[in-house]
């Protein structure tokens, strides 16, 4: 029940988010549409693959998978503006490259990707762990589009948020086949995602993307660690 709730809480605070974030310029379509096919069909059978494991399995994996995360976004340098010196073949003949406004900065920022092969194929693990998990897998998709694929923090942010608005819908209704729903859980968390998301598409834009960066890192930490600790019976 609480899995089925986690995906259309991250679904329902995409959709009252994704409009505004493109609007700006900081998610965007061509990075995200082909994340999103790859990774739907892996959450598809990650949502099959979560309904057969038991509860403690899926905690410590959920746990120790986050916690790894963040280790990764503590080492790394420069990652609010990674520098891509030339975009490849690929990414460049699906022209995935973009320009948004940083008020922060006082400026626009050009932005283009590399690696993105090694991109979409860890994508396709990151949805299977999305519909695994039960959640929306902003925690994983940030640090690849922003560590692996070069695309800026705001931008990995962004992008990730549009994503789940379509990698959750096909996890989302594998619960709803198993009769895995609770109105009660989901009606109240749902309006207040919604109205959360819409006053932080907002404060990302004026908020510089460092302070965003510890941000994701301390809920990460604390996401977790928690989720490790509920597994082993803490």
């Amino acid at each position: 029940m609480v899995r089925r709730a986690g995906l259309l809480v991250a679904l329902s605070g995409a959709l009252a988010a994704g409009p505004t974030l493109l609007k700006k310029g900081m998610a965007d379509l061509r990075l995200a549409l082909p994340v999103a096919l790859i990774a739907s069909s892996g959450a598809i059978v990650g949502a099959i693959v979560g309904l057969a494991l038991p509860t403690d399995v899926v905690q410590i994996a959920l746990g120790a998978t986050i916690l790894g995360i963040v280790a990764i976004m503590m080492k790394a340098k420069k990652s609010e503006y990674p520098e891509v010196k030339q975009a490849d073949a690929l990414s460049t003949a699906l022209r995935i490259n973009g320009i948004y406004y940083e008020p922060t900065l006082g400026r626009t920022v050009d932005w283009k990707i590399h690696r993105p092969l090694p991109g979409l194929l860890l994508f396709v693990g990151i949805g299977v762990i999305a519909g695994m998990f039960g959640l929306g897998a902003g925690w994983a998709n940030v640090p690849v589009l922003n560590l692996l694929m070069g695309a800026p923090l705001k931008v990995s942010v962004a992008t990730s948020k549009f994503l789940l608005s379509i990698t959750d819908t096909s996890a989302a209704w594998i619960y709803i086949n198993q009769g895995a729903v609770l109105a009660m859980i989901v009606v109240p968390s749902i309006i207040g995602i919604m109205l959360g998301s819409m006053v932080g598409v907002r404060l990302l834009a004026v908020t510089k993307a460092a302070v965003v960066r510890k941000i994701v890192i301390v809920m990460l930490l604390f996401a977790g660690a928690r989720a490790l600790a509920k597994g082993l019976g803490f």
